[in-house]
């Protein structure tokens, strides 16, 4: 498979790096944006199932993430999915299917609020439309946590809500690659980044999204729980809704096979 990774700099100057899978000729197109304090990385295993179908998919390293600047916030889902429309810009992409997993489900939503002609359709996995209305309290506790305790305060917490145990403990090396990424995460644009989630809601503009639309959820997920899911399935008409038995929040590295699935229905309704 070729994997390029290279960086454009935003329309703010901020310099973004990316990785694109596949030939950029494919017509069919997918945008992959990761989960808080991942990186482009995070899609490797579904960027190699797509491709063998004939897609080219783009990964980015949002901004305070991976290889990107990370700027001072505070940081909004608008000014990050304003990061994917100048990434469409720097690689000549009209429009794209956009897959967004927890985080970037949001960041998702954002985008095709936002960007409805540059927005092919969606796929949106372990993600919400708003994290609840305790999410400002909670998103600020968990922001002050990382910044007076570091990130490593916050590894068990995190550990278990990624993956089922079963998981965990017949694939040790995929959750500790997800430790080792986290650990490396610029603390205040963390904390910036959690801050941006608790302050998230588009629930009342799931009604303007009219494209092909897939929603992907682990069944024991109680970061982004199904009744999450369910919600932006009843706000987006004609939307499909798939809850995973067993399977828990970073489903595309728990299941790729099962979020590639969703993501290439999406491809080819797109299709037509």
């Amino acid at each position: 498979m070729t994997a390029q990774t290279s960086a454009f700099t935003t329309r703010d100057g901020t310099r973004i790096a990316y990785t694109l899978h596949g030939d950029p000729s494919a017509k069919a197109r997918v945008a992959m944006i990761h989960s808080l304090a991942m990186s482009a990385d995070y899609w490797r295993l579904v960027a190699e199932r797509l491709v063998a179908q004939g897609v080219c998919a783009v990964a980015l390293d949002c901004r305070g993430h991976g290889a990107s600047d990370k700027p001072a916030g505070p940081y909004t889902t608008e000014l990050f999915a304003g990061d994917l429309a100048d990434l469409f810009d720097h690689l000549g992409w009209d429009k794209a299917v956009i897959a967004g997993s927890s985080m970037g489900g949001s960041v998702a939503l954002a985008f095709a609020v936002n960007n409805p002609t540059r927005t092919a359709g969606l796929a949106l996995i372990d993600t919400t439309a708003c994290y609840g209305d305790d999410a400002p309290k909670a998103w600020d506790q968990r922001a002050t946590a990382a910044l007076e305790k570091g990130l490593a305060s916050l590894i068990d917490f995190q550990l278990t809500r990624w993956f089922g145990d079963d998981f965990r403990a017949q694939n040790s090396a995929i959750p500790q690659a997800c430790v080792d990424t986290f650990l490396k995460n610029d603390v205040p644009a963390y904390a910036a980044t959690c801050r941006m989630l608790g302050n998230f809601d588009l629930r009342s503009r799931l009604s303007e999204i009219k494209v092909p639309t897939r929603i992907f959820v682990g069944e024991e997920d109680y970061a982004t729980p199904p009744a999450m899911a369910q919600v932006m399935h009843e706000g987006i008409a004609g939307s499909t809704l798939r809850i995973l038995a067993k399977a828990r929040h970073l489903t595309p590295l728990e299941v790729p096979d099962d979020v590639t699935a969703e993501i290439m229905g999406v491809v080819k309704a797109v299709q037509g």
